[in-house]
């Protein structure tokens, strides 16, 4: 029984590790609840990711949770995702609370914050319990990770504290699926595995039938009965939040000489930095099939590029001598002198500019150092963090009018024009934020390097479609009718949810949840 609840039922969705596919099956149970009239939010207690979104409020919450919260159809607030983890470095990471920030901590420190975090998660769950009929609550990582079992936040602990039942989620794409469901079983404690009331297998590929006597297996093996196979769907293409698709193995690097494999396709490329953060930007130009996106390792892969977009980072000078250690910086700067196209948002937008300056030692002990110098801005970075909701218009300086966009904004420090003519710049943007009205970002004269703190700048289809025509006809090619990405993201969430809905014993699930079913 859930003893925290006001009027709530709920359920977890664990994995066998990351990257099983939690937040999508999440994002779809919350549909499919929802499409069967019941009021429904997502949860993460403790999320880690650099991919973050920003409520109405301007709490800050990862953005598997915005993603989820459109599938339930309920407006995103802080409670969806009460700690989130921002790293910061290989071994600290800032703490986010409540949608605000708490402070820096190491690894460790973290760890023995656990308990008091716990308070944060269970005062949110309480909030959400008194205005929603379901919450499906999503884990992260694995629950079987014995040496982080103390003071658990993120699965068992937050499971057991509110009395929510678990499904646990194996990806059989990567291999050992049974080997994964199994030891995970066998690792949790007894009131862990009590709580645990069917699996999901995720990813399949082939003639399902064929795994009958392992699912037989299981049963016999951990008590725990398989609600379904859901098998590999094609075509997607939504939000991916961990950046599992910008693993090496598949960013591009392509030689010199080879041009776009793709004739009539214009080549966007985004340099895969070690800190990138809130890689969604692109997915609404990685979903144009007249764009060929590529993140790239090496300097090689510009060769052939209509547009170079730096992206956003959590640490911007970090990622910044990244870059020129790469050989970046100067092949940076040979694209732009042969007229190409360079954008940057947020911390790419910083790089562009003259000089980053740190002087409160907001990212580490480097103090200032010399940008790109193709943009004339001076940014410095400052401690206190600016996350809001904003709107406005944009594409000054690029397009003959400006076009309407709406986003957010996330970043440390303030970026303003240097005032010579040897520099100018004009504003790219004028936004409104929080009812004050303010200039954005920056453009060349030439108007072929601009840069932006908006964050979704390209979902708004006004301004993607101007941006993909104006490198159109640079390259002489004529104009195109655009997508819908709003649309494109709503068709994905129902193709995601009937194929869920279709592979899972649902019914049984919602006994789980410990709602009525039908008579």
């Amino acid at each position: 029984m859930n003893l925290l609840a006001g009027k709530a039922r709920s359920v977890m969705v664990q994995g066998t590790s990351s990257h099983a596919g939690k937040s999508v099956i999440t994002a779809a149970i919350c549909r499919i609840l929802s499409d069967k009239g019941l009021k429904v939010t997502p949860f993460k207690a403790q999320n880690m990711s650099l991919n973050s979104f920003i409520t109405k409020c301007g709490g800050e919450v990862g953005r598997a949770q915005a993603f989820q919260a459109e599938a339930a159809r309920c407006e995103l607030t802080p409670d969806m995702n009460p700690v989130l983890l921002k790293p910061t470095g290989e071994q600290t990471s800032q703490v986010i609370i409540h949608g605000k920030v708490h402070s820096n901590m190491a690894a460790r420190e973290f760890h023995a914050f656990k308990k008091e975090a716990m308070q944060y998660v269970l005062e949110s769950y309480r909030r959400l319990a008194e205005d929603f009929d379901v919450i499906v609550m999503e884990g992260a990582g694995s629950p079987a990770e014995i040496n982080l079992r103390e003071n658990d936040i993120a699965n068992m602990g937050t499971a057991l504290a509110t009395g929510s039942p678990v499904v646990v989620v194996g990806d059989i794409d990567r291999g050992g699926i049974f080997a994964s469901l199994v030891g995970t079983m066998e690792l949790l404690s007894g009131p862990e595995r009590e709580i645990v009331k069917g699996f999901i297998i995720n990813r399949f590929r082939g003639d399902v039938s064929l795994l009958d006597s392992g699912l037989e297996f299981l049963k016999e093996k951990t008590g725990v009965e398989t609600l379904g196979v859901i098998p590999f769907i094609e075509g997607l293409g939504i939000h991916d939040e961990d950046g599992m698709a910008l693993e090496p193995s598949q960013t591009a690097s392509r030689p010199s000489g080879s041009g776009s494999d793709f004739e009539g396709k214009l080549r966007i490329v985004v340099p895969r930095l070690p800190r990138i953060s809130n890689f969604t930007d692109f997915d609404p130009l990685r979903a144009e099939p007249l764009v060929e996106l590529d993140y790239i390792d090496s300097p090689r892969g510009l060769y052939g590029a209509d547009l170079l977009i730096l992206p956003g980072t959590k640490n911007t000078i970090a990622d910044f001598q990244w870059l020129g250690e790469r050989g970046f910086c100067e092949a940076i700067k040979v694209f732009a002198e042969s007229g190409g196209m360079i954008a940057g948002i947020c911390g790419g937008y910083q790089m562009l500019g003259r000089t980053i300056s740190d002087p409160e030692g907001v990212e580490g002990k480097v103090a200032k150092v010399d940008g790109l110098g193709l943009l004339g801005v001076d940014t410095v970075l400052a401690p206190i963090k600016t996350t809001i909701r904003t709107e406005g218009r944009a594409g000054k300086g690029l397009f003959e009018a400006t076009e309407e966009v709406s986003g957010y904004e996330i970043h440390m420090g303030v970026t303003r024009p240097v005032r010579d003519s040897e520099n100018s710049v004009t504003a790219f943007a004028g936004l409104v934020s929080q009812g004050r009205a303010h200039p954005d970002g920056a453009v060349s004269d030439d108007g072929l390097i601009w840069g932006t703190y908006l964050h979704g700048l390209f979902d708004s289809d006004g301004f993607r479609t101007a941006l993909v025509n104006l490198l159109r006809e640079k390259r002489g090619l004529g104009k195109a009718e655009l997508s819908e990405f709003e649309a494109l993201k709503e068709a994905s969430i129902v193709m995601l949810a009937k194929g869920v809905e279709a592979a899972i014993d649902m019914e049984r699930l919602i006994e789980i949840i410990g709602l009525p079913t039908k008579a």
